[in-house]
């Protein structure tokens, strides 16, 4: 098992910056990507960068304005030049492989950024 907890979230103006940060704990040698969604009020939930030993992935709101980043087991999130539409709950996921080859994820609980206009 993996647990994920989430800090760095909160209120701030347009322009501004946060880093979210996402400490593993548990199984997480085994880990192979580690990553952030959100979900906005009424959205569904979607991807905004993930990271694996090999490569970075972000999602297209999320480049030149956002940096992942992984040290040992936490993760962060630099997001810069905040908007509005990036408010939203963020959570961190982890994720790795079981022995048929399928994916086994683990969330964290989120963390609220809310960015003022």
């Amino acid at each position: 098992q993996v647990q994920l907890v989430e800090s760095g979230g909160g209120l701030v103006q347009s322009g501004e910056s946060l880093r979210l940060s996402c400490a593993a704990s548990g199984s997480i040698s085994r880990l192979s990507v580690m990553g952030w969604y959100r979900q906005a009020a009424g959205k569904e939930r979607e991807l905004v960068a993930t990271i694996s030993n090999t490569t970075t992935n972000y999602a297209d709101s999320a480049k030149s304005r956002f940096t992942i980043s992984r040290n040992d087991n936490t993760v962060y999130l630099q997001m810069n030049d905040l908007k509005p539409e990036d408010t939203a709950v963020y959570y961190c996921n982890a994720r790795h492989r079981d022995w048929r080859r399928l994916w086994i994820d683990y969330w964290g609980r989120g963390t609220q950024v809310t960015v003022s206009s």
